[in-house]
Order: structure tokens, then sequence, then C-alpha cells
């Protein structure tokens, strides 16, 4: 019986992770007859796996049921699972959090000690950091957003704006966005004939949802990058142009989220598209990519800190001189 039940195993093991199996080749990697696997799958079946026949081939392959049977994961995806179920429990999305935890428990109570103590040397080493929590988000606006994403179907919603003010929008919904703590919808707004983001957490969508569309690509071509330009340029008071004299991928790495959007020119250069709230903080942001840069548009705040920061930079070193320069900085 014992060797029964490790042959079931090992064949769920091996429909889970290849997906089609020819009945010879299980048979082959179980060492059994094929006999024996066809018998083994019917077992399965009892137990509430639905194993499909597949047409043509002799085969195997799990298919969808009713119920969520029983997984099998390896080391690896066991510790992935537990650690994004505690992110998904202290996570930007309401509603999931008790769930989170009852599959945690479930998961860390069966885990081998050799990977719960793994899991637990992660946990107890990591500590969060940096700003507040974003705003939550419900599970249930995430999914219908994303229904009438993948139906293409057009969304109604109450719309709360920045400062407080509520309107109504029609959108044709493209994507949903993961940006830091915070969810963006980016959708064609068809009363604006314009593509904008939304903040997931400051929508309630009206059902039911409204006809069908053809989808359109949104801006750049990529509905994270649109995000991303938005975010970094759109929304700030001052923004700024300025072109580095390195390529793309020498400085990609350097550019975090938010901070910028990274525009091809050539092989020796890019332009960097950014925004903030002031201009000494462009001014931060564009020197700590630490390349050589040539302002292409700004604030005239930002040229006078430009500036004053040279002036600092070299009244910093001694009798005015740059190490490998003759005579001092005028």
């Amino acid at each position: 019986m014992a060797e029964t039940s490790a042959r079931l195993l090992a064949l769920l093991s091996l429909l889970q992770a290849h997906g089609e199996r020819s009945g010879a080749d299980l048979a082959r990697r179980l060492g059994v007859t094929a006999r024996t696997v066809r018998r083994d799958v019917d077992r399965l079946r009892e137990l509430g796996y639905p194993v499909l026949a597949a047409r043509g081939t002799a085969g195997y392959r799990l298919g969808r049921g009713a119920a969520m049977p029983p997984l099998l994961l390896d080391d690896e995806e066991a510790v992935a699972v537990v650690v994004g179920l505690r992110t998904a429990a202290d996570g930007s999305v309401s509603g999931i959090e008790e769930a989170s935890l009852r599959a945690l428990g479930k998961l860390e109570q069966v885990l081998p000690s050799r990977l719960r103590q793994r899991v637990s040397t992660l946990h107890g080493a990591t500590v969060r950091a940096g700003a507040e929590p974003g705003p939550t988000v419900s599970h249930e606006t995430l999914m219908a957003v994303a229904e009438a994403c993948r139906r293409g179907e057009r969304l109604r919603f109450d719309y709360t704006g920045p400062h407080g003010g509520g309107s109504v929008r029609t959108v044709e919904p493209h994507s949903l966005v993961s940006f830091g703590r915070r969810w963006y919808l980016v959708a064609l707004d068809t009363d604006r004939r314009d593509w904008r983001t939304f903040r997931v957490d400051r929508l309630v969508p009206r059902t039911p949802t409204g006809p069908r569309f053809e989808p359109s690509r949104p801006p750049y071509g990529d509905a994270a990058l649109y995000v991303s330009h938005q975010l970094s340029s759109g929304v700030w008071p001052h923004r700024a142009v300025v072109r580095l004299h390195e390529p793309v991928e020498a400085v990609a790495d350097r550019v975090w989220p938010g901070m910028g959007v990274l525009e091809a020119v050539d092989e020796r250069s890019c332009l960097f598209h950014l925004g903030a709230e002031s201009p000494y903080q462009l001014l931060w942001m564009i020197t700590s990519v630490n390349v050589d840069f040539t302002l292409v548009s700004g604030p005239p705040e930002l040229v006078g800190a430009l500036r004053d920061q040279a002036r600092r930079c070299a009244a910093a070193l001694p009798d005015g001189d740059v190490p490998g320069r003759e005579g001092p900085v005028r």
C-alpha cells in the first residue's frame, strides 16, 4: 500500500510539472507497466484529480476540476508560496489578509523542517522600511476591473479626484498596473477620447459593464511604461528633460521605477524625462545617475540650482583645485 501511495504521488508530480504525458513515458519514468499507469490514473480520478485522456497520443494531462485538489510543490516552489502569502497578508489588497494567513498556516504546518528553517530565517532577517503603506484596494474592485479588461467591456465607475471632487467615468480598460504600493488602471477615457491612468483605490465600479470594444494600444505601446511616464513627469509641478551622455543600457539600472523614464537616442546617449516637487529634487535625481548630461528643458529655477551646486562643489575643493585639471575652477 505504501508503495502504491508513493507511486501515485510520483505520478501526480509528473502530471503537475510537465503537462501532457504519454502513457508509455509515464510507465517508463515510474518503472511500471502501461496497465498500472491506467489503474493509477483511475485512483487519482477517484481522489478528485481531473486527469484527462489526451486524444490521439494515448497520454494524460491534468484538467480543471470543480474543487481545488492538493498540490505537490518542490522546495523552491514551497518557499516562494510562503513568502508570497506573507507579503499578501501585509500588502495593499484588502479582503485577502485572512485567507492569506489561513493558507499560510496550512502550508507552514506541513513544511519539512529544512524548509521551515529557511523561511523563518528569511522572515526573521527582514524588516519593513521606507514610506508608510499605501492605500488599500478591495479584492472585489480589482477583480471587477480585471474582468472588464479581460472581456474587453466598457467600464463605468465613480471616481474621486486627488482634491476630493467626484465624477462618473466611462472607459475602455486596458490593464491593471501595480506600481510601488498602489494600483493603477490604464484605460481609454471615452468622453475625453484620450488615455488616462486612474488610482484603483479611488474608484468604485458600477454594474453591469458596458458593451464590448476593440482594444487599442496604449501610449508607448506598453501600459507599465505609460504609467511610469505619467508618474515621473505628468503629475509633478516641476519637470525636466536631460540628455545623458551614455546609452540606455548603461544607465537603466540606476533609474528606479517612479524616478523617471529613459528614452533611447543613439548608441552614445539617451533622454531622461523626470519630474519632482521642487527644482532641487530634480537636481538631486539628475546627478544621482552619475553620468555626464546636458539640460534639454526645465524650469529656470533648475538652471539656478545647477549653478549653485557647481559652485558648492568647486568651493569644496582646496583652493578651488580640481584633481587632474590645472588652475582653479572659474
